[in-house]
């Protein structure tokens, strides 16, 4: 169904399927760049 796992979270972030702590935790592991959460999350991403 999607390209990407970017593609997806996108998608479900917009579906409210997925939350910002979680979009965060796929940067963490390296899986989204923090360009690409700022992208989906229409803010910057903050390492707290």
């Amino acid at each position: 169904m999607f390209d990407s796992l970017f593609e997806s979270l996108k998608y479900r972030y917009h579906k409210n399927w997925c939350r910002k702590d979680q979009l965060a935790r796929f940067v963490k592991l390296g899986a989204i760049t923090p360009e690409e959460y700022k992208e989906i999350a229409n803010e910057a991403y903050s390492a707290e």
